[in-house]
């Protein structure tokens, strides 16, 4: 079926209170989905940031950001009180990490505090994720009482699990822990309320799920054995990717690899499990890196950058078979861009996702034969101008080479520069991809100072919101186009 949709992280919604959350503004952008015609909502990974604010490294693959719990929403339950909030109301602007980390704590444990543990949902909550919600408190905790530092640089005892140091932890700290597993009761909570409306409005939410943890997660902490580390737990090797036409050098990601020996010899049952949890908080999982699964990048732990990589085997199909044996077919969206061999194509068609088409890269030095051009499109895949990682479409157009450009007028046809975003915009509507995905910035005409996230850039990302809802004249706009384009 052809449909589109806008890719907006929850971060980038509108809100009082300095970052997007599961509030009004998220409820009324789902209304304006539905009043655009839109089938799609694609977001960003829900987890909580670690250094850096990067969505794609997360303490955890599991728990959800307790910054998008919404405060107007806690007032309503009894947990805050308005009053309580009037110092918390900020500039319209960019997200502020550093401001939001100091003072969302505080009013959320105010929230916490105000909560009844014996309330039923939260019961049943901590019974049923118990297998995950007891290791991220009790990590968090940790975490906390050591000053955020990495659990490498925790004392020994607690770095290596010593269950003695983890039961005294858990006896002297349990309003700590219990303060993490409700906090993650009312961020799933409110999801799932918020869910369960776009749904009913019949959109969609596209989710992303990055297939590497971050090396400060619970994840590498409690189940270490998944991964390729030495004896005193540091990585051996490192995930990144050659150089690109981001860096020549590559990008260095510092994730900790799989152990893929033992992935094969559990079933893959930590990436099954990652996968099938996903499946529950999104109606479709977009596959990060998913040439990755085919084969991957390792870098030695100690480079300097990733210039000295080479490439590992991944698990391949026999995950993916794995996975469709024992839960069936998921809706998956293979995230297949870079330098894509022919086994990785391979790997795509057997496992029948669709991959995704960037436009943007086919004037990017473009030439006929590219397959990011609408004419060699195929239907089975999702097509965006750019994504979080690529500059807005007025950004871009600035970047471009003379030549580039020409070639770009000349192939759709563009008289006036003022009329490239929309024409863009229209080319994509009009292909044959049965989904497309644009970017909320690209429908605003925003430029390079409204982009999500810079490639190799350590600092300064993953910050822009919008400043007002987006408005029933572009709803109307674009519903006349879903109807033009037939999506």
């Amino acid at each position: 079926m052809r449909g589109a949709g806008i890719l907006l992280h929850i971060s980038s919604l509108p809100s009082r209170y300095g970052i997007g959350t599961f509030g009004k503004e998220a409820y009324r952008f789902v209304d304006f989905l539905k009043e655009a015609g839109q089938r799609y909502w694609q977001i960003l990974p829900l987890g909580p940031t670690s250094y850096g604010d990067s969505p794609y490294q997360s303490f955890s693959s599991y728990a959800g950001n307790p910054y998008f719990i919404d405060l107007d929403l806690l007032c309503e339950d009894g947990l805050l009180k308005r009053s309580e909030l009037k110092d918390l109301v900020y500039e319209k602007g960019r997200v502020d990490y550093g401001k939001i980390y100091l003072e969302r704590r505080k009013i959320l444990y105010q929230a916490y505090k105000r909560f009844d543990k014996k309330d039923e949902g939260y019961q049943t909550f901590v019974d049923k994720e118990r297998y995950w919600l007891e290791d991220f408190a009790l990590f968090m905790t940790i975490k906390e009482l050591e000053e955020m530092r990495p659990w490498q640089k925790w004392p020994k005892a607690l770095k290596e699990r010593d269950v003695e140091a983890l039961d005294l932890i858990k006896k002297k700290h349990a309003d700590m822990i219990d303060h993490h597993k409700v906090l993650q009761y009312l961020f799933y909570k409110e999801w799932s309320k918020l869910k369960g409306y776009a749904n009913e409005k019949g959109i969609k939410i596209i989710g992303d799920l990055p297939i590497y943890v971050a090396m400060d997660s619970v994840e590498v902490w409690a189940y270490h054995e998944n991964f390729l580390l030495d004896e005193d737990l540091m990585p051996r090797y490192v995930a990144g990717v050659p150089g690109d036409a981001f860096d020549s050098k590559g990008q260095l990601w510092g994730n900790p690899l799989y152990d893929q020996e033992y992935q094969a010899k559990t079933n893959y049952k930590f990436y099954i499990d990652r996968l099938v949890y996903q499946n529950k908080l999104y109606d479709v999982i977009r596959l990060d890196h998913f040439r990755g699964f085919k084969e991957y990048y390792a870098v030695p732990y100690d480079a300097k950058d990733a210039s000295t990589g080479f490439w590992l085997k991944g698990p391949g199909i026999k995950l993916f078979r794995t996975l469709k044996e024992h839960y069936g077919d998921l809706e998956i969206i293979a995230e297949d861009l870079g330098v894509i061999t022919d086994d990785v194509r391979e790997l795509l068609r057997d496992c029948k996702f669709p991959g995704m088409k960037v436009l943007e890269f086919a004037f990017d030095h473009g030439s006929m034969d590219s397959e990011y051009l609408p004419h060699n499109m195929i239907r089975d895949c999702v097509a965006y101008i750019g994504t979080h990682d690529n500059a807005p479409i007025e950004g871009w157009l600035k970047d471009l080479s003379k030549e580039d450009r020409r070639y770009l007028y000349d192939y759709l046809n563009i008289k006036k520069k003022e009329d490239a975003r929309s024409t863009l915009i229209k080319a994509l509507y009009s292909s044959v991809a049965d989904t497309v995905i644009i970017q909320a910035q690209d429908l605003l005409g925003l430029d390079e100072r409204a982009r999500m996230n810079t490639p190799g850039k350590a600092s300064g990302n993953w910050s822009w919101r919008l400043e007002k809802p987006l408005s029933k004249a572009l709803a109307h706009k674009l519903k006349k186009e879903m109807i033009l384009y037939g999506r």
